[in-house]
């Protein structure tokens, strides 16, 4: 049988960073096929070289017996991928981002209006077809990500993390569709770190580390915890250890805290709680409920409509607004649950990202120029208590995979020693073995 996907002695550098050391890999046509590794293990540079994104540099790679640089017209038009992070075209409809999808792979209008309407059907998006991505809750916009990947009817899915903020209804009903697709002969290729979620569904998973292929499991004769080892080259512990905690004053209190959105949607209504010091409090709902408006609210982008919150003795409301900067000032740091749109700028160095929202500070800037010797040092310095790969500040900060570019924005705000965090997400798309030393973070700062 001619396998789906086929890599053989896979190798790609970047500069003298290497990223994949000889990669093997064949996929048969028909598989759920799960692809684990930690973050920088080179999983998204294997993918990139299948769907033509990054250039082969060495070795082979084949899709249905097709070399992908001879025929990379065929490959293109197989494969469909959903990548892990969203799309940025943030005033445009889903119905006529679908469409402008589909005239990528070259399908006429006439054509892909049909097959549009399946797909947004079939993802439960049929309804909001009209909806600016802009409006979308997290969930929403993770079933437009994969609605993308299906308008070209791909034989071959590759879906990176596409679980991270769907409720467990949503993820139970997205592994529905993809059961029915493979049931049709669609090859499907998950990259995740929940490993539950690859103990679930998958036939075969493969794992990746410091971009060598270390491991190939039928995923029935593997476990958890076989795969966490695998994954960081250690036992991991899949649980987070930690002492009762022991609350002091009242450090941050809202009252009525009311907020109405461009529109006219009550996004918090009426929300009064209470957060302690030396206490982690949880704000758990289904994405879009709010959660995003109240980080938001609580770090001085956007001002209550009614209500009031406050943090030390500062009373904010809507005839006293803040900023993100006096909030700063107040000690109190944040981690958004959107890292790309509101955590890092692409663009920007790694250790410009490193210092965002801080970089007035002396130690970073003196009186005309940044102290560009200063913070390449205190960004090194964060790498390597963070574990941030490759663990390089000058690399543009969309040169990292998403979990590295995760926790080069929680090092950046934990560092601070803030007297009080707001972190939306914490984990979304880092490995096992981050999650657990984040855990350890947080319950250590409590």
């Amino acid at each position: 049988m001619t396998a789906a996907i086929e890599i053989k002695n896979l190798q790609k550098s970047y500069d003298d960073t290497v990223a994949l050391r000889g990669i093997d890999l064949t996929i048969k046509p028909g598989e759920f096929y799960g692809l684990l590794g930690p973050n920088g293990a080179g999983k998204t540079t294997t993918i990139g070289i299948i769907t033509g994104l990054v250039k082969l540099q060495s070795g082979s790679v084949s899709v249905f017996g097709k070399d992908i640089i001879k025929d990379y017209r065929f490959t293109r038009s197989k494969i469909g991928v959903s990548p892990q992070e969203f799309t940025s075209d943030w005033f445009f409809s889903i119905e006529k981002l679908l469409i402008f999808q589909a005239g990528y792979y070259g399908i006429p209008k006439k054509v892909a209006q049909p097959r549009v309407n399946k797909v947004m059907k079939k993802l439960g998006l049929y309804e909001k077809r009209d909806d600016k991505i802009r409006f979308l809750s997290g969930g929403m916009k993770r079933r437009f990500m994969i609605a993308k990947s299906l308008v070209n009817d791909p034989d071959i899915l590759i879906l990176d993390e596409p679980t991270g903020v769907l409720t467990p209804q949503e993820t139970e009903r997205l592994f529905e569709i993809l059961e029915s697709m493979r049931e049709q002969g669609v090859t499907i290729i998950l990259i995740t770190h929940k490993l539950q979620e690859i103990m679930a569904i998958t036939n075969n998973v493969s794992v990746m580390r410091a971009g060598a292929m270390v491991a190939h499991r039928e995923t029935a004769q593997t476990t958890r915890e076989e795969l966490a080892e695998l994954m960081v080259g250690r036992q991991v512990l899949l649980r987070v250890e930690k002492t009762p905690a022991q609350p002091g004053d009242v450090v941050l209190r809202t009252e009525n805290l009311t907020k109405i959105d461009d529109a006219g949607v009550t996004r918090l209504d009426h929300v009064s709680f209470e957060l302690r010091a030396g206490e982690i409090v949880g704000v758990a709902g289904v994405t879009g409920n709010g959660q995003s408006e109240l980080l938001e609210v609580l770090s001085g982008i956007q001002a209550p409509d009614y209500g009031n919150w406050t943090i030390h003795n500062r009373v904010v409301d809507q005839d006293h607004p803040s900023n993100p900067e006096e909030i700063r000032e107040l000690n109190l740091a944040h981690v958004p649950e959107d890292r790309q749109r509101m955590g890092i700028i692409s663009k920007f160095a790694a250790r410009e990202t490193a210092i965002l929202g801080y970089h007035h500070d002396p130690t970073y800037t003196g009186p005309v120029l940044l102290k560009t010797d200063a913070i390449v040092a205190d960004t090194e310095g964060k790498m390597d208590r963070f574990d941030i790969r490759p663990p390089n500040p000058r690399l543009t900060s969309d040169s990292f995979s998403g979990g590295n570019q995760q926790k080069l924005v929680l090092a950046r705000e934990i560092e601070r020693r803030p007297d009080i965090l707001l972190i939306g997400q914490p984990t979304r798309g880092v490995d096992i073995g981050a999650i657990e030393f984040i855990h350890q973070q947080l319950v250590q700062m409590r």
